[in-house]
């Protein structure tokens, strides 16, 4: 996975936070620069995909 969305390097507290585990979890704001829903079921998906049931709510 490239750290680049649109060819801007991401920003930590804007684009993604680290979880107390140490991920790092895409904001929804990145999400919405990013244009697209990857369907992996991210914590923060504006789409509103549910990866349980593979469809989206929204």
């Amino acid at each position: 996975m490239s750290n680049h969305v649109s060819g801007n390097k991401l920003i930590e507290g804007e684009d993604y936070y680290l979880s107390p585990e140490g991920y790092k979890v895409f904001t929804e704001k990145y999400h919405l620069k990013r244009g697209y829903c990857c369907k992996s079921g991210c914590r923060h998906c504006p789409y509103g995909y549910d990866k349980r049931t593979g469809n989206f709510k929204k």
